[in-house]
Order: C-alpha cells, then sequence, then structure tokens
C-alpha cells in the first residue's frame, strides 16, 4: 500500500445497531477494493475485521478494527480509505468514542428491515455531539420485510429533513438488483457477482426519480447563495455543481446524503465507496483540537508541519507486545521517529511503521498527516496520549465523566492466578479505558466496573486469553454500617494481675446516637482527674477500635456521641492500652445493651430516558425503595429523573434499565448519604455483612 497526498485520505467510522450489518458492509467494501483475495464473513467467522476470538464466538463485533483500501474514483483519482468498524452494543461505547475522535466521516448504517433503533439513535447523538459528518446507508434492502421509503421516513422523522436520499432502490426485497441515482439521473444495475453497469432510469420509476431529483437540487442550492439566486432566476444548475455544493455541504453537517444497498449481494456497495471518497472530508478539512496552555487550538493537517501524533486505542498482543493506533495529527511521521509523550515526558521511539487491515500490519514507510497507522511497543504512552517534539505544550481535553456501569468483585482461582492479577488488570484496562479497577479494603474485594454485562464478560475472557489468569465473580458487597438505637451508660473495665506490673483502667461512657454522617463525636467530661488527660486519647482510640471492629449485626459502626464521663485509674497499672481496651469493652457493652439499628448506603441517581418510558422506569425505581426527587426535561426530549436509591438495589440496574427502555436509558449515581434498613431487611443484611 502506497502512500497519498492529505487530502487523498478518508477516515471512515461504521456505526450503527447491532446486527445492522456494518462490519459485513466493509468486507464486501475491502474484497470490491482488492484488498482481500475473498470475502470474509461474520456468520462463518471469517471475517477480516472480526479480530479476537469473543467477536468472532459471538458473531458479533466486539472491538475498533481499522482496515486500509485504496479506491479509485470514477473520475480516476485515486483514494486511501480507512475504515474504522466499531460495535453497536451499547456495553462498547468507549471503543466507539476512540473511533470518532479520530473520524473525518461517519457512515451510519440502518438496516431496511428493522429501520431506525436505539444503536442508530444513539451513534447520531454522539455525532452530532462532535459535529461529525454523516452519511446514511440502509442496508440488507434484499432481505425480506425490507422497506426502504419506510426507514427512510423513520430517518426523517427522527434526524429531521436534512436526510436526503440520494438512491432509489431499483427491485425489492429479493428482487432488489440494482440502485437509480437520483442527482445524476441515471440508473445501476448488478449482475449475480455484484458487478454494476450503468442503464436508464427505470419506466416505471422516472416520475419518482425526477420528483427526487428536483428536492434535492432545491436543498442543496439552498445552501449556497449564488446557486440559489441562479436557481430561483430558473437557471438549470448542473449535477456537477450540485454534487460539489453537495460536498460543502456534507463537510459541515448541514446535510445528511442516503445511499442503500445490500452487503449479502454487493448491490450499491462501490457507489459507497465512490460518494465517500467524493462527498467526504478528508482530513485537510477537519483539523484536530488540542489544548495549548489551556486554550482550545486548531492544528491543522500539515504534512509539512511539526509532528504530532494521537494515541487513540492500544491492544495487548501476545506476540509483539502493546499496540498502539495513531493518527498524525499534523507532520509526516518517517521510520525510527522519536517523539515525546507531552503529559509524562517518555521519550518514545516510533519503529516498524505499518498500516492495518484487521489483524494484517502492512509495512509503511512514512506517514502524513491525516493518515492512520500502527505501532508497537510504546509502553510508556496508554489511549489519548499525545506525542510531540519535546516541549510542545499540548493536551487533550479531559472526556466527560462516563455513565454508571455494571459491577462484580472478581476473585483469583488459584494462587498463580492471584500473583498475576494486578498488572493483568492494568494492562487490561490500559487496552479498555471503559473497565475501572478498585481495591475496596474494607470489603477484601477487587471491583470490576464495566459498562454492561456483556462488556464484563468479554472482558473476563480477554483477561484469560490474553494474559493466563482466570477469576471467578461475586457480589460487591454492600458496606452497611450499624448506630446505636438509643442512649445509654456503661462502664469499661480491665483488672489484670499478673506479676510485676497488672493491667488496670476503669471508664464511664454515656453513649447515644449522633446525626446522620457525623462520624464519632467524642466528648470529654473528666473532672476532677479521675481520668489523667494523657489517658484520654487512648479512650477515645478503644472507642475507634470497636467502631471499626463492628456492632451486634457486624457492620462498621458509626454516627455516635460518646461522652467519658468518670473513671478511675491506678498510679502503677494503669497504661494507655488499658484505658484504649477498656473503653473497646465499653462502647461494644453499650452497642448490645442498647442495640443497633443497620443503616445502608443510598445513592443519589440521575436516569435520562425518552419520555415514552418514563413511567415504566418510575415504577421500577418504586420497586428498588426508590424515592423520587425530581423530574424534568431533558435534551431531545428525553425526561431526567432524580432519585435516592439504596446501593444494594443498584447492583445490576445498568443492565436492567437498558431492557426497560429498550437499549435507550441511561443513568448516572453518586454515593450520597446512609439511612436506616427498613426493619424487615434489617435481619438479611447480618448475612451480608463484609467479612
Amino acid at each position: 500500500m502506497g502512500n497519498v497526498a492529505t487530502t487523498a485520505v478518508r477516515n471512515v467510522v461504521l456505526l450503527g445497531h447491532a446486527g445492522s450489518g456494518k462490519t459485513s458492509l466493509a468486507e464486501v467494501l475491502l474484497h470490491r477494493a482488492g484488498a482481500t483475495s475473498r470475502l470474509g464473513r461474520v456468520d462463518e467467522g471469517t471475517s477480516v475485521l472480526d479480530v479476537d476470538p469473543e467477536s468472532i464466538k459471538r458473531r458479533t463485533t466486539l472491538t475498533l478494527a481499522v482496515a486500509a483500501l485504496d479506491w479509485t474514483s470514477p473520475g480516476g483519482e485515486r483514494f486511501k480509505v480507512n475504515l474504522l468498524d466499531t460495535p453497536g452494543h451499547d456495553d462498547f461505547g468507549q471503543v466507539v468514542d476512540a473511533a470518532l475522535s479520530v473520524a473525518d466521516l461517519a457512515v451510519v448504517v440502518v438496516s431496511a428491515v428493522d429501520g431506525v433503533q436505539a444503536g442508530t439513535e444513539r451513534a447520531w447523538a454522539r455525532c452530532e455531539e462532535l459535529g461529525l459528518p454523516r452519511l446514511l446507508f440502509v442496508s440488507k434492502e434484499d432481505k425480506a420485510g425490507a422497506d426502504f421509503e419506510g426507514t427512510l421516513a423513520q430517518l426523517r422523522d427522527a434526524f429531521g429533513a436534512a436526510v436526503l436520499p440520494l438512491e432509489l432502490p431499483v427491485g425489492s426485497q429479493q428482487s432488489f438488483h440494482g440502485v437509480t441515482d437520483v442527482l445524476f439521473d441515471r440508473a445501476r444495475e448488478y449482475d449475480g457477482e455484484g458487478r454494476g453497469t450503468d442503464v436508464d432510469v427505470p419506466a416505471d420509476q422516472l416520475d419518482e426519480e425526477r420528483r427526487r431529483h428536483d428536492e434535492l437540487v432545491e436543498e442543496v442550492v439552498s445552501g449556497d447563495d449564488e446557486q440559489l439566486e441562479r436557481y430561483l432566476a430558473g437557471e438549470a444548475i448542473s449535477a456537477e455543481d450540485v454534487e460539489r455544493t453537495l460536498a460543502t455541504e456534507v463537510a459541515a453537517a448541514m446535510v445528511f446524503p442516503v445511499l442503500l444497498g445490500s452487503a449479502a449481494s454487493g448491490v450499491g456497495v462501490d457507489r459507497l465507496a465512490d460518494f465517500v471518497c467524493e462527498l467526504g472530508p478528508s482530513p485537510a478539512q477537519r483539523p484536530a483540537h488540542v489544548l495549548v496552555d489551556g486554550a482550545d487550538t486548531e492544528v491543522p493537517a500539515d504534512p509539512a508541519g511539526e509532528p504530532l501524533v494521537q494515541v487513540f486505542r492500544t491492544v495487548a498482543d501476545q506476540f509483539v507486545g502493546q499496540v498502539s493506533l495513531l493518527k498524525v495529527l499534523s507532520g509526516t511521521l518517517q521510520g525510527d521517529e522519536h517523539l515525546t509523550n507531552t503529559s509524562t515526558g517518555t521519550d518514545e521511539r516510533l519503529h516498524g511503521l505499518f498500516f492495518l487491515r484487521g489483524k494484517e500490519h502492512l509495512p509503511a514507510e512514512e506517514v502524513v498527516a491525516g493518515d492512520l497507522a500502527g505501532v508497537a511497543k510504546l509502553s510508556g504512552s496508554p489511549t489519548r496520549s499525545l506525542l510531540a517534539l519535546p516541549g510542545r505544550p499540548v493536551a487533550l481535553a479531559a472526556l466527560p465523566a462516563p455513565a454508571a456501569g455494571f459491577t462484580r468483585a472478581v476473585r483469583p482461582v488459584t494462587q498463580s492466578d492471584d500473583d498475576k492479577l494486578p498488572e493483568a488488570l492494568r494492562k487490561l484496562c490500559a487496552e479498555d479505558p471503559g473497565l475501572v479497577v478498585v481495591q475496596d479494603e474494607e470489603a477484601g474485594q477487587v471491583l470490576v466496573t464495566a459498562v454492561g454485562d456483556t462488556h464484563l464478560a468479554v472482558a473476563l475472557e480477554r483477561l484469560e486469553r490474553k494474559f493466563g489468569v482466570r477469576v471467578e465473580t461475586e457480589d460487591v458487597r454492600v458496606p452497611y454500617r450499624e448506630t446505636i438505637a438509643r442512649p445509654v451508660e456503661v462502664e469499661g473495665k480491665v483488672k489484670k494481675q499478673s506479676g510485676g506490673h497488672g493491667q488496670f483502667a476503669v471508664v464511664q461512657l454515656k453513649v447515644s446516637p449522633a446525626p446522620r454522617g457525623a462520624g464519632l463525636e467524642f466528648v470529654d467530661s473528666i473532672v476532677g482527674g479521675a481520668i489523667p488527660r494523657h489517658y484520654l486519647p487512648a479512650v477515645e482510640r478503644g472507642i475507634e477500635d470497636a467502631m471499626a471492629q463492628g456492632g451486634p449485626l457486624g457492620h462498621r459502626v458509626t454516627d455516635l456521641v460518646v461522652e467519658c464521663v468518670d473513671g478511675k485509674y491506678h498510679s502503677v497499672d494503669s497504661s494507655d492500652m488499658a484505658f484504649r481496651t477498656a473503653a473497646a469493652l465499653g462502647l461494644s457493652q453499650a452497642l448490645a445493651q442498647a442495640g443497633t439499628v443497620a443503616l445502608e448506603p443510598v445513592w443519589s441517581v440521575s436516569v435520562t430516558v425518552p419520555s415514552g418510558s418514563q413511567g415504566d422506569v418510575l415504577a421500577d425505581l418504586a420497586t428498588r425503595r426508590g424515592r423520587v426527587v425530581d423530574t424534568g426535561g431533558g435534551i431531545n426530549g428525553d425526561e431526567v429523573i432524580e432519585a435516592l436509591v439504596p446501593m444494594a438495589e443498584l447492583r445490576r440496574y445498568a443492565v436492567d434499565l437498558r431492557a426497560i427502555t429498550a437499549g435507550r436509558g441511561r443513568y448516572r449515581a453518586v454515593p450520597d448519604r446512609y439511612e436506616p434498613v427498613p426493619e424487615n431487611l434489617a435481619a438479611a443484611t447480618k448475612a451480608g455483612a463484609a467479612r
């Protein structure tokens, strides 16, 4: 694969709902371009772009794959297209974000059978946030139940009148065999091998094609004052002029052309490649944005500029170590380039650059600004690193905080697994930023948070396959607390004599509940020197010891007012340890005598859902003992529900919310307070106490 100019590079991300046909479409594009000798198939596990065993096993894309191909447009111009194939499953949004961070055009794939789905809407919303240009490709036009007009109507309802069809289907469902180009007033029919031939517009489509042509021209020229003036004056605007204006408007994300076809038969796929090259923007039209001394700054994709490289994805390869996927934001990379990580100052040698085609590494002599490539062994530069010349003060803007996810505790199966687990989890998280690992010291658990249950299952499969570490999962232990039920007065006493110095201490304590969240309030009410002042810190430490050891329910104790009102000491046998022990015994006696109340952590939850799902979500929150605090309108017609929900009821909420809202709901949760556990549930907390 040779080099091309930056203006001939097209970085194209394929987005859409799971099962819409993104990977199959990419496979046909690669095959049509001559990049592969045989057509890979997802259902047979032979896809070039399903690069990991987990994707092959499930017959669906679960990670980001990059595949470069060369394409020659109908006008004879040569382009390099970097396809970024992404998962459609909602659990892998971080992977999609990595691809979006380096793409210049999105092709949103929509099934003609299933229409607009939750994954379609998520993809569109993310592109809108980023201002990313989009094309739409209606796939599976040859399948039973395919309905192009119905799908087009759904697209316009969902995304507005700027959704413009450039093609009409010739035939329908099993008889689908061609497409009509409504811009250039011609059609292309395909044989059984997917080879196309240009023909006249079918007679039965002439009226519809002409109407669509006029609508397209009117919509496009309305965005160009000069062309609009000519059009309103009755002057005919050539299709070539309209296409140039259309390309400008696509690059500005003002209009969104709709193409159609079938990956199974190959109909329309070559035209998608043509339009990607002719209408899609190059990196030269879309400068990168970085922070320079904290200020947002454009970086033009200039091959002659200073080198600046973004690491957008890292993958642990068991044969070559860490593989980093790069986008050259500026400059031209040569072999053996030395650059510096702008965050850590680590010097990195970019040795052995290569282009990617799935698992295949194609040697690259140089990589121009705007192009994508890979390099091995950048051990000091994880995902979202920038590499530049030394001393260049650049950084990437911080990502928004991720939505709440699905958390499980993991424990190693064997001692060997235990020894390798920390480093293996570190490498796994470097490869997949959507994972978060926390060591919960209180519960003695290693917690792994993923976006959802599928994401976690796949991550743990990779943990075993790539790093040889096997783990089992268990529920996260809820950090219950308990507090004293009523005020009580007790005496703590230590009196031991064993020859020589003994141990003697007596403390009189008043123990009562404190306001929620107060922790421990220790009050010194000693008068007359009943306990010397220098022993009082030991008394307080003894109370803290007993609180940490737990009350009758087995939970850490909190929210107490402990007043030391009297006591006794011995001039020889008293000591710090004696008073510390006496205080601990006294508090334990107080808790046993007065009884305790179990407290549970309650989280503040913000749930964003489509308005049609609000009732179901509210009903579900009620079953989780949630208390709704507020409701209100969000963006794009969504509803936002603010609620307080016990942590114990949120263990599977990420998964359950997705089921309730057909994948359209999301939520964030943060710890808020502790509240008493209802009496009918308090006994159950004892069995679940952290040990």
